[in-house]
């Protein structure tokens, strides 16, 4: 008998998925309104711009998150995905280097404008995407493939569609067809970081657009291929990787993936984080009068080998700048905080001057704790002669309760108090709450400048 494909055995544990624990849902609710809340940051920068002027306004039921029109689901998803991405401080998975959330939080929100009468349970379906594309992303993003290739770019189709196969309530063989569909979308080089361009903005977007695509040609009864993971000239064939003797399986021993996603307290890369965060504790140690001479930080090397955190400049654009560990150091040390402002100044010469006399070295021990852990130790010289140290042993997390708050804090400024206040509601709903008909569809218009519907 032939042997049964992997995509079909995902397919399987996934729907066979139905106990979520409380605080699964709790941080599903979390990267909700993360997601949220970095789009409507985003929502005026060049490629959110961008993306929403190719979009067709009334050409569908779904909002491009702080805009007042209607789009198609594929137009607001991939509009969105740009959106949530713009700030660079969407959550993170370390263990797939990829960014899910502004891939599978667009492809939520566009199928449940599009289906407002569904009963589902949007969380539910989040926390599958999540799942399959950190299962999978362990294994397929080596660091080689993470230096030439986009993860969120690779596995981000594999989410969204695991996502709105689950949420439309496809049956299985649908749900294997629309992942089997998504795994022919995979996509996005990692050219970028050397060459300063915006490519990196609209990988989401492409992963959000093809996964709405894929879940869409299912539902019509289009077939993909059930060995597109495993066959011949599928995904992990196609990129010359073996699958591991024990296989892929989802939620093993009662984990989640999206437990191991953090919300970035930083406006920049991943790796850039607890390199930030240190500095920002250390200079605080700094007497006053006195200054930095010299920097030394030991990181691992995922953090130094990802393209463009090792680049000391020139910078031409914010996005070189928030991709650089030596950047952010040294800003946030020049500046005494962390903050978005911090990277609109490329040409600051005390920043320059500090990346100069700033080095970094990979530490056995913190390239052993990661992906599980990511660490950072910086030691200061100062110009008196003060050393002083400063370490993590793991990157901290954005909380709750600072997601919360910028979520009402972004959404007050361009959707007005009351709007804000529905979308904390309508999410803390949807946290408590299991299947709830037309609940999400009701956020996703709350999202819309102008809002509509109230939360419920």
């Amino acid at each position: 008998m032939k042997n049964e494909a992997l995509l079909r055995r995902l397919v399987r544990q996934a729907r066979s998925q139905r106990d979520f624990p409380i605080e699964v849902r709790a941080k599903a609710a979390t990267c909700l309104a993360d997601f949220i809340s970095c789009s409507l940051e985003a929502a005026d920068l060049p490629w959110s711009r961008q993306a929403l002027a190719i979009a067709t306004d009334g050409g569908g039921a779904c909002a491009v998150v702080g805009e007042p029109g209607r789009y198609s689901a594929l137009d607001a998803a991939f509009a969105n995905g740009v959106r949530g991405h713009g700030l660079v401080r969407e959550d993170m998975h370390a263990g797939s280097i990829s960014h899910m959330g502004v891939v599978v939080w667009p492809v939520v929100l566009a199928l449940a404008a599009d289906n407002p009468e569904l009963a589902a349970d949007p969380l539910e379906a989040a926390i599958a995407g999540y799942e399959i594309g950190g299962r999978i992303g362990r294994v397929l993003i080596t660091p080689d493939m993470a230096r030439k290739f986009r993860p969120t770019g690779l596995i981000g189709p594999l989410c969204g569609a695991l996502a709105g196969a689950r949420l439309l309530g496809l049956d299985e063989e649908k749900t294997v067809n629309a992942l089997a569909l998504a795994a022919n979308a995979f996509g996005g080089i990692n050219e970028w970081p050397h060459s300063g361009a915006d490519d990196m903005y609209f990988h989401p977007g492409f992963a959000a657009r093809s996964a709405v695509t894929a879940v869409k040609l299912a539902a019509q009864g289009a077939h993909g291929s059930e060995s597109a993971l495993d066959g011949v000239a599928g995904l992990f064939s196609a990129f010359g990787l073996a699958l591991p003797p024990d296989g892929i399986s989802l939620y093993p021993g009662g984990d989640f993936e999206i437990m191991a996603v953090f919300n970035k307290e930083v406006p920049a890369c991943n790796f850039a984080q607890s390199p930030c965060q240190v500095a920002l504790a250390a200079v605080r140690r700094v007497a006053e009068g006195d200054a930095v001479e010299k920097a030394h930080l030991s990181t691992y090397h995922a953090a130094l080998n990802y393209p463009g955190c090792n680049y000391r400049g020139p910078f031409e654009t914010p996005l070189q700048a928030k991709m650089s560990i030596f950047f952010g150091m040294a800003a946030t040390i020049a500046r005494g905080e962390i903050a978005e402002s911090n990277y609109a100044l490329l040409k600051d010469e005390k920043i320059a001057d500090l990346i100069a006399r700033t080095t970094i070295t990979v530490s056995d021990t913190l390239d052993g704790a990661f992906p599980a852990k990511q660490g950072a130790e910086l030691t200061i010289e100062t110009k008196r002669g003060e050393v002083i140290v400063e370490r993590l042993d793991d990157v901290r997390s954005a909380s709750p309760e600072l997601v919360r708050q910028r979520l009402a804090d972004a959404a007050s400024d361009r959707l007005g108090e009351a709007q804000a206040t529905q979308i904390g509601v309508a999410i803390e709903n949807l946290r408590a709450g299991g299947t709830q008909t037309g609940l999400i569809a009701t956020l996703e218009k709350l999202c819309r400048k102008g809002g509509e519907g109230r939360a419920v």
